[in-house]
C-alpha cells in the first residue's frame, strides 16, 4: 500500500510556497509521489479572473520538472462544466483502490472545507495535510472541527511550512506593479510568464 499526496490548487501562478509544501509533506508523511491537479473551472472563481487551463498546466510542469516524486494531471482541465473535488477524489480513489490518499491545502482553505460539495463524503475517500506558516495556532481550529464534526478524527494532519507567506495574489500583484519576483517562483515559472506577459494590465 502507498501513501499518495494531492496537491490540487489555480495555481495562477504556483510558486515555491506550493512547492515547499508538497516536498515537506512528502517527507513527514513518507509520500511515494505528489500528485499536482491544476484546478479546471473553480465553481468559487469568476472564469475571468484566473489563466487558462493549459497555461496554468504548463506552469506546474516546469516548476516541478526536477523533481522525480512530483506528477502532473490534467484532470480537471479536462473536464467539462466546475471543477467539484469530490468528483475528481472518486476518480482518483478508483484508480488508488487500496492506497492512503493525502490532500494538501492551507489550513485557511480547510476552514472553508465543509462549504464544500459533498464534504462528508470527501472525508470518506481522503485525510488532509493542513499547511500553515509558522506561527499559525490551528489546535483551536482542530479541535472545533473534530467536535462539530466526529468523522474527520484522524483524517486531518497538522504541517508547518516556512515559504506559506508566498502567495500567487501576491506575484501578480507585483507583476502588475512592475517589481521582481524572482526567487518567490521557479525561475522557469517566471520566464514563462514573461513570454507570456501574463498578468501585464
Amino acid at each position: 500500500m502507498k501513501k499518495i499526496g494531492i496537491m490540487g490548487g489555480t495555481f495562477d501562478p504556483i510558486h515555491y510556497g506550493h512547492l515547499v509544501a508538497a516536498e515537506m509533506a512528502r517527507g513527514e508523511f513518507k509520500l511515494s509521489k505528489v500528485l499536482f491537479i491544476p484546478t479546471g473551472t473553480p465553481p468559487h472563481k469568476n472564469r475571468r479572473d484566473i489563466s487558462a487551463g493549459e497555461v496554468r498546466f504548463e506552469m506546474v510542469k516546469r516548476a516541478i520538472q526536477d523533481n522525480p516524486a512530483f506528477d502532473i494531471s490534467a484532470l480537471e482541465i479536462e473536464r467539462e462544466g466546475p471543477s467539484y473535488t469530490v468528483e475528481t477524489l472518486r476518480v482518483l480513489r478508483r484508480t488508488w483502490p487500496e492506497d492512503e490518499l493525502y490532500f494538501i491545502t492551507g489550513s485557511d482553505a480547510l476552514l472553508e472545507i465543509f462549504s464544500w460539495r459533498e464534504a462528508e463524503e470527501i472525508f470518506k475517500l481522503i485525510q488532509f495535510i493542513g499547511a500553515a506558516r509558522p506561527g499559525f495556532d490551528a489546535s483551536d481550529f482542530f479541535l472545533k472541527v473534530q467536535q462539530e464534526h466526529p468523522e474527520t478524527q484522524g483524517k486531518i494532519h497538522y504541517l508547518e511550512v516556512p515559504a506559506l507567506a508566498i502567495s500567487s495574489t501576491d506575484i501578480r500583484a507585483r507583476v502588475r506593479r512592475g517589481e521582481p519576483i524572482r526567487y518567490l517562483l521557479p525561475e522557469p515559472v517566471r520566464l514563462y510568464l514573461e513570454e507570456l506577459g501574463l498578468y501585464v494590465e
